[in-house]
């Protein structure tokens, strides 16, 4: 008698389905529900493949969004971290530092200067003027009148082009104002980022001395500065 061959469940669950036959047997019944059951998990498990794939693409974007959000913010950090440091260095350095002081002194000076120098002309031009008009008393001769005339016309711009000296010291005026509306900035944008107590820990960059022959251009001299010699000392050396 020929064995019959024993189907394997793989093979069993590849074949097409067959229409029970009417009156089959219970066993052939229970083995068409397992496979319309294992068909249904299958329509089920495709669905969930679908979806977890769907959601590892959208995690794969939102990582990458995510490193191009921190290369953005290290790039501000790194940023604000400069800022910090030239503030650091301006504040130290510039307007707190000896330049700073020395900038002031050489200000006033110019308004000081300018002002005695004014002085100066003006005085002059009204020794000129009262000269002029002596000359004029005694004079007889029309052409020399009118020359004196001249010479009283061009005082008189003289002390027009004087006005320069107040000018001047109004635009001197303005650039101090300046000067401190920069120094006020810097020190508000010092108290954003947490005070001076957090500038204390970063190193600024100091500025370059001079050397050779320019450390010896200190003039022109202020009056509070020591180690420059005076016009009587330069006289002195050629008497």
């Amino acid at each position: 008698m020929r064995a019959t061959k024993r189907a394997f469940r793989i093979e069993v669950i590849s074949q097409p389905e067959v229409a029970a036959p009417s009156g089959g047997s219970a066993g052939s019944n229970g083995h068409h529900e397992i496979l319309t059951e294992i068909k249904q998990l299958k329509a089920l498990i495709r669905p969930a493949e679908e979806v977890t794939r769907q959601m590892i693409d959208a995690y794969k974007q939102e990582m990458q969004e995510a490193m191009k959000l921190k290369a953005e913010l290290d790039q501000i950090w790194q940023a604000i971290d400069q800022t910090k440091h030239e503030i650091a260095t301006l504040h130290v350095t510039g307007f707190k530092g000896k330049q700073m002081t020395r900038v002031t002194h050489e200000l006033d000076a110019i308004v000081t200067g300018t002002e005695q120098a004014t002085e100066g002309i003006l005085s002059a031009a009204e020794v000129i003027d009262q000269l002029a008009n002596q000359l004029s008393a005694g004079l007889k001769s029309t052409h020399d009148k009118a020359a004196v005339d001249d010479i009283q016309q061009k005082i008189i711009t003289i002390f027009e082009h004087c006005n320069f000296q107040d000018l001047t010291g109004q635009r001197i005026t303005k650039v101090v104002n300046t000067l401190k509306f920069i120094e006020d900035r810097i020190v508000k944008m010092m108290e954003i980022w947490g005070g001076l107590d957090s500038f204390k820990d970063i190193e600024v960059e100091s500025i370059a001395e001079a050397t050779g022959d320019a450390a010896l251009l200190n003039g022109p001299k202020l009056q509070e500065d020591a180690g420059h010699a005076s016009q009587d000392d330069i006289d002195a050396l050629f008497n």
